[in-house]
Parts: C-alpha cells; structure tokens; sequence
C-alpha cells in the first residue's frame, strides 16, 4: 500500500443535475458538455500519479463502466448527508483510518489543476500541516492534510467566497502551518470558460 491517498470527489454527469449555475446562462444540453469536459481533464492529472492511492467517491451512483479504471481507483458513494463538509470529512476519516499519511482531496471543477499542481501538494506536506489550493471564486479545489482536523470541515458556508478564507483561519486558530498552491479558476460561471484553452461547445 501507498502511504499518499486522493480522494475526487465527482457528480454523475446526468443532465440537469451537473453545472446547475453555469446552466442558467448556458442550458443544460452545454452545462453537461463542460462537466464531461471537465471529469475527462481530472481523470487525465491524476490516473498516472504515481505512488498514491487514488478514491473516487461518487455523489449519486456507483459506476463501474466509466472513464474511470477499476484497477487504478477505488470507488465507493459520498457520505450521503447534504452537508459537503460531512462528506469531505468522512471520507478524509476512511482515508485515515486506513493508515495513509498524507491524505488530498480535489473536486472536478479545476480545468487548470495540473499532475505536476498535484504532486507538488504532496511534497509540501512534508513540511506543513495543511496543503491548499485557493480558487479565484473564495474556495479552494484542493485540501491536503497529515492528520483529519475536523475544524477545517464544520461552520462553513459551502460554495461561498468565504470557505478559502475560513479554512485558514481555522489553521491559524489550531496552530496548523499551510503550504499554499497556485490559485486558480473552477469553472462555475460562464465567464470561467474562458481558462479552458482552445475549448468549444
């Protein structure tokens, strides 16, 4: 076993139910195009990291016929409670209670994330408690830690401008170093499309 685990947290890419902001300006038929888009990117940063175990935690449904191989990611179901935080820190604590000792989550929203982005979050854990990865919209497409702070996952509002900025302040509050990562764009609105390069629908 590998001592660095990942763990993506992906949506099923159904119609209507993936991108539901970006779809307000761009419908659904787009929205769900960018989406797909965006898991094959994710799928191509991260299925040839090498020595990392690699958790893909589906929010609806299981899926053992996708882009996703069954010999390179473990695949289970998000805790299912609505609060994202719940989820992020179950499956951080199944990681844990596994033994790994660097542990990493992303979404699939980064178009700009990169293998390289990756790995280096994984070196800068050798020397800090926590590894993140700011996006331009006030939260974060990555979160890496040594041990589960159960802090960083409660009194958040999710998919606000403030979750970067209360994330850090609950490592400054428990004394927690952080290794900070480029900031990049997730792709949200549809002004967000222009950092995929070349991308058309």
């Amino acid at each position: 076993m590998n001592t660095q685990a990942l763990i993506l947290f992906v949506r099923n890419p159904q119609l209507g139910k993936v991108k539901t902001r970006l779809a307000k300006t761009i419908g659904n038929q787009k929205a769900l195009q960018v989406y797909q888009y965006l898991l094959q990117h994710t799928h191509q940063i991260t299925q040839n990291l090498h020595q990392v175990d690699k958790f893909l935690y589906y929010a609806d449904a299981l899926n053992h016929e996708d882009l996703w191989q069954n010999d390179r990611y473990h695949k289970a179901m998000q805790d299912q409670t609505p609060d994202l935080g719940q989820r992020m820190q179950h499956a951080f604590g199944q990681c844990f209670n596994k033994k790994y000792e660097k542990v990493m989550i992303i979404g699939s929203d980064c178009a700009q994330l990169t293998q390289k982005i990756i790995e280096e979050a994984y070196q800068h854990l050798d020397q800090n408690d926590v590894a993140l990865g700011k996006a331009l919209d006030g939260g974060y497409y990555l979160l890496g830690m040594k041990k589960l702070h159960k802090d960083l996952f409660i009194n958040k509002q999710w998919s606000t401008e403030t979750v970067a900025q209360d994330t850090i302040a609950d490592c400054q509050k428990n004394n927690l170093s952080i290794a900070f990562l480029p900031t990049l764009s997730d792709i949200d609105q549809e002004e967000d499309l222009k950092t995929i390069p070349n991308f058309q629908l």
